[in-house]
């Protein structure tokens, strides 16, 4: 499971998955015990938990880092390795 980012104790994952697309764009982040997976478009919680502050950081995040977000989507969807995205 690719890294993209790492920012005040968070970690954002894209999975690649040769040959079995997701039909969904989304990307999964970590904090401490939290997991949580979002949705590219709009970004918002899919499933999972975050604690509220986390919760806003990620989705500055995925605002603010928007277009590179889903370059790395296009980037996993063809089988190739998504690229890091700076922090917040």
């Amino acid at each position: 499971m690719p890294l993209i980012a790492q920012f005040r104790g968070i970690s954002v994952y894209m999975y690649t998955e040769p040959n079995a697309p997701h039909h969904l764009p989304h990307f999964h982040t970590y904090y401490a015990e939290y997991a949580a997976t979002f949705t590219l478009m709009p970004p918002e919680m899919l499933e999972g938990a975050l604690p509220r502050t986390q919760l806003r950081l990620v989705l500055a995040w995925a605002e603010l880092h928007r277009n590179q977000i889903e370059e790395n989507w296009r980037l996993v969807q063809a089988g190739q390795p998504p690229k890091r995205i700076a922090g917040i």
